[in-house]
């Protein structure tokens, strides 16, 4: 396999990391919690800066999704999801409540 081509979730997060993108989140009683600062953050304070999808190389069911965010406040993190049948649907839920406004990664 020409590993060219492949796409890794580590690779992503080394880059946004670059950027200025070192806040890390959890999910809990819908809400984003910094794990630093434990501030909290519903869907309306959240902004999508950039989303990413990933397939397992050998297993194509194990997918992710990495979320580059901003918070109201100006934080800016990532936040890293298991996507398809695996995934936990009440972050899925969170993340689809973000208002279309707050998504600057559309074209």
């Amino acid at each position: 396999m020409n590993k060219q081509f492949a796409k890794h979730e580590i690779d992503d997060i080394t880059r946004l990391e670059k950027l200025g993108y070192t806040s890390s989140f959890m999910y809990k009683d819908e809400l984003l919690i910094e794990t630093e600062t434990k501030n909290s953050y519903t869907p309306e304070q959240i902004f999508i800066v950039e989303e990413r999808r990933y397939e397992g190389m050998s297993n194509p069911s194990d997918s992710s999704l990495l979320y580059a965010i901003k918070t109201i406040d100006g934080l800016k993190g990532i936040f890293l999801v298991t996507y398809g049948a695996q995934a936990d649907i009440d972050i899925a839920e969170f993340f689809k409540a973000i208002p279309e406004s707050n998504n600057l990664n559309k074209p």
